[in-house]
C-alpha cells in the first residue's frame, strides 16, 4: 500500500477504523482528539500531512451533533496542514433522512450537512447505503456510495444455502415501498421472492402496517433495510408476517442505529434474528442481545480507500 496515504480515525467508531488500516496494513495517524469543558471539539493531528491522500474515518452517528462537528473539525485541520486531498469516509451519513421538503416551512438537513462537508474542505466523500441515491447531488464534491449488498448476500448463501444452492422457501420483504429497489436487488441475487410491506406512517418513528402485497404463507421472510432505528416498523411488520402465515422472520439491515428501545423490542419481537453491518460501533445493549448480529465490512472500506488512491474504479466492487 502506498506510504503517502494517512488514515486518521474520529472517536465514532475506533474498532471499524483499526479493522480498515489493518487490512491496509497501515496505522492510523496519530491523533489528539479532545472535548473542552463546555464541549468543544479540539483536534491535533501530531504527525505530518503535508502532501498526504488522507481518509478520515467518522460515522455521523450517535450522538450526532457531536460527530459530525469532530468531523468537520479534523478535516478543517487537515486542509490547514496542507493535506493534498481529504477523502470524508462516512460509513453512516447522518441526516440523510431529512433528504426533502416532508411539509411546509421544513429543512433539508442532508443538503445542509452535505454543505458543510464540502465547505470545510473535503475533497470526496466515500460513504456507504445512502438513505435516498439523491443524497449523491448534494454535494459538489465526487462521491462514491457503496452497498452492502454483497456482503449482506455472502452471509446468507454462507448460512443458507445447501449443497451451494439458496432454499426455494425464502421471500425478500421490502419494508416500504421505498425500499423496493433495495430488496429486489438482493432478491435477485439470490433467486428468491418478493414481497413488500405496505404501510402508514402517521410521524417519525411511529407507522402501522397495512397491508402486505405477495405471498408469504408458510415462507422464511428476509426483510431488507438500510437501517434499523427504533426497531418499531420492523418489529410491527414482523409480527404482521407471522400473523399472515409466515414461517419464520429475520431482517438484515447496513445500519444498526439502535436508538431507544429499540433492543428491548428486537429482544421480545417475532424476530428470530437482526443482522446489520459494523458502520456503527455497537454499543454495550446491542453487543450483549443475541438476536442482533454483526458482520464487518472494514475489508469493502479498505478496498475502496486503496483504489481511490490508487485512482481505480470503485464501482467494480458491486458490479
Amino acid at each position: 500500500m502506498s506510504s503517502n496515504i494517512k488514515l486518521i480515525a474520529g472517536t465514532s467508531n475506533p474498532p471499524l477504523a483499526d479493522a480498515i488500516a489493518e487490512y491496509l496494513g497501515l496505522r492510523l495517524a496519530q491523533t489528539n482528539i479532545r472535548r473542552f469543558a463546555d464541549g468543544e471539539v479540539g483536534v491535533e493531528i501530531l504527525e505530518n500531512v503535508r502532501g498526504e491522500d488522507t481518509f478520515v474515518i467518522q460515522p455521523t452517528s450517535f450522538p450526532t451533533n457531536d460527530t459530525l462537528v469532530e468531523l468537520l473539525v479534523t478535516i478543517d485541520t487537515l486542509k490547514r496542514s496542507s493535506a493534498r486531498r481529504i477523502t470524508a469516509v462516512i460509513p453512516y451519513y447522518g441526516y440523510a433522512r431529512q433528504d426533502r421538503k416532508s411539509a411546509p416551512r421544513s429543512p433539508i438537513t442532508a443538503k445542509l450537512v452535505a454543505n458543510l462537508i464540502t465547505v470545510a474542505g473535503a475533497d470526496r466523500v466515500l460513504t456507504m447505503d445512502l438513505h435516498a441515491m439523491q443524497i449523491q447531488g448534494f454535494f459538489d464534491i465526487p462521491v462514491d456510495n457503496l452497498f452492502a449488498a454483497p456482503v449482506l448476500v455472502n452471509d446468507l448463501r454462507e448460512r443458507l444455502s445447501v449443497h451451494g444452492k439458496m432454499p426455494e422457501d425464502i421471500t425478500v420483504v421490502s419494508p416500504d415501498v421505498g425500499g423496493v429497489v433495495r430488496a429486489r436487488h438482493l432478491a435477485r441475487r439470490i433467486d428468491a421472492d418478493l414481497a413488500i410491506i405496505d404501510k402508514r406512517r402517521a410521524r417519525a418513528g411511529d407507522s402501522e402496517v397495512m397491508n402486505i402485497i405477495g405471498d408469504i404463507k408458510g415462507r422464511h421472510c428476509l426483510i431488507i433495510d438500510d437501517m434499523v432505528d427504533s426497531a418499531g416498523t420492523l418489529c410491527n411488520a414482523a409480527r404482521a408476517m407471522m400473523d399472515d402465515g409466515a414461517a419464520s422472520v429475520a431482517a438484515y439491515c447496513t445500519h444498526g442505529v439502535f436508538s431507544g428501545k429499540a433492543v428491548e423490542r428486537i429482544e421480545s419481537s417475532a424476530l428470530t434474528s437482526v443482522t446489520c453491518t459494523d458502520t456503527i460501533a455497537a454499543t454495550e445493549a446491542v453487543a450483549s442481545c443475541e438476536k442482533i448480529r454483526k458482520l464487518t465490512i472494514a475489508p469493502l472500506l479498505a478496498e475502496a480507500i486503496a483504489r481511490i488512491s490508487q485512482e481505480r474504479s470503485v464501482s467494480s466492487l458491486f458490479t
